[in-house]
């Protein structure tokens, strides 16, 4: 009878023993968490109380024209460091630090060259629409042209877009591609002869 009670306890304190780093592993990682959020919470309201003193959102506005709180921007930028800095150390408390910040990293390089070629996907047909019309001379400057119900006198002609002034003093900016997918109505300015 011995025998199996012994056995038993030997199981228990084994799988005891096992458990035990586990979970005061995930204790302390826990913590490193909840510490690493206050004091991100707190550094950064620290931060933007003391831009808030030397009034920074104020004399960017006057200087720079600027809209949007750039005080609120650092601070917040300070405190999600902060966050980032925490489930690191939370992560490798528990042992998994390369293999999540390499998922995170492969995530953050995905939504980066997504965002590039979805920034980008209108800019080569403009621009090659616009060394098209430049070349070929489709319109000129001062010519007046008619693009479905949007007519004007052509102010500029750029790489991108071109800018046209309609007759109610309003300026219409189209993107060079819409050129070469639009039938076009042009109406050459008269050049007067000299003589």
């Amino acid at each position: 009878m011995a025998d199996p009670v012994n056995e038993s306890l030997e199981v228990i304190s084994g799988v005891t023993n096992k458990v035990n780093p586990v979970l005061s592993k995930l204790v302390i990682a826990v913590l490193i968490l909840l510490i690493g959020l206050i004091i991100g919470k707190l550094i950064g309201a620290l931060i933007r109380r003391a831009l808030n003193e030397v009034e920074l959102d104020k004399h960017l506005r006057i200087v720079a024209g600027l809209k949007f709180s750039v005080e609120r921007l650092i601070s917040s930028f300070v405190s999600y460091f902060i966050y980032f800095l925490a489930v690191v150390m939370s992560l490798n408390s528990l042992g998994l630090t390369t293999a999540i910040l390499n998922m995170i990293s492969a995530a953050i390089i995905v939504i980066i060259v997504i965002s590039f070629l979805l920034a980008i996907k209108d800019f080569f047909p403009n621009l090659i629409a616009g060394i098209l019309i430049k070349t070929k001379k489709t319109f000129n400057e001062g010519d007046e042209i008619q693009i479905k119900e949007v007519r004007g006198r052509i102010a500029c002609i750029g790489f991108l877009e071109t800018r046209l002034v309609t007759r109610y003093d309003e300026e219409v900016i189209i993107p060079n591609s819409i050129f070469n997918r639009r039938q076009i109505i042009v109406r050459r300015r008269t050049r007067k002869k000299k003589k």
